[in-house]
């Protein structure tokens, strides 16, 4: 006999504009990136630090949860772990930020950085070249290397779970701002 398991659906960028003053916006993304803009109101919890408990003490008085990412997928994988913690009225905001911004919505604009998603690719691929240039110059066995990227971008594409992207949230260059919102006892804030 299986549990059923509360649920969590999207959200487009305009509906969930709509509900601001209504609704949590949960904003998983790094720190950093948090810090180049993020939707005025939103509470920063990195999906790497995520904690269910405390989202739960947040919507405390709150209609609805809106997780939001970049692009979706670390919002959708923060709202599977919130859902199997039992939390229910999640809603992922569909194509996250980058959707927000295209759709002109408005944003707090802060210290520009680079996301997650370019970093991963900035390293992936310097390995990919590092490999193959070690593997003309010193040795052809270093083209293992390259094969080991490639092969951590086939099974970051068929599961989306990234590994490196991982790694990189917690590089000190992507750490939580001095001042980016974060998680009280009372709820969220934001100190200066």
């Amino acid at each position: 006999m299986s549990t059923a398991q509360p649920s969590f659906s999207t959200i487009s960028p305009n509906d969930a504009l709509a509900l601001k003053g209504q609704a949590l916006f949960l904003d998983v993304r790094t720190p950093a990136e948090f810090e180049d803009a993020h939707i005025d109101g939103a509470t920063l919890q990195p999906v790497t630090d995520l904690k269910p408990s405390e989202v739960t003490t947040a919507l405390h008085g709150k209609s609805c949860c809106v997780v939001v990412c970049g692009s979706g997928g670390r919002a959708t994988k923060a709202a599977e772990q919130l859902a199997a913690a039992g939390i229910s009225g999640l809603r992922v905001l569909e194509g996250g930020m980058k959707a927000w911004r295209a759709q002109g919505l408005p944003v707090v604009e802060g210290k520009k950085t680079i996301s997650i998603e370019r970093q991963v690719r900035i390293g992936a691929g310097s390995l990919v070249v590092l490999g193959s240039v070690l593997a003309l110059v010193i040795h052809p066995g270093w083209i293992a290397v390259s094969a080991f990227v490639g092969a951590g971008l086939v099974f970051a594409g068929v599961t989306d779970t990234c590994g490196m992207a991982l790694v990189l949230a917690r590089m000190p260059w992507n750490a939580k701002p001095k001042t980016a919102c974060e998680f009280r006892p009372q709820g969220p804030s934001c100190a200066a």
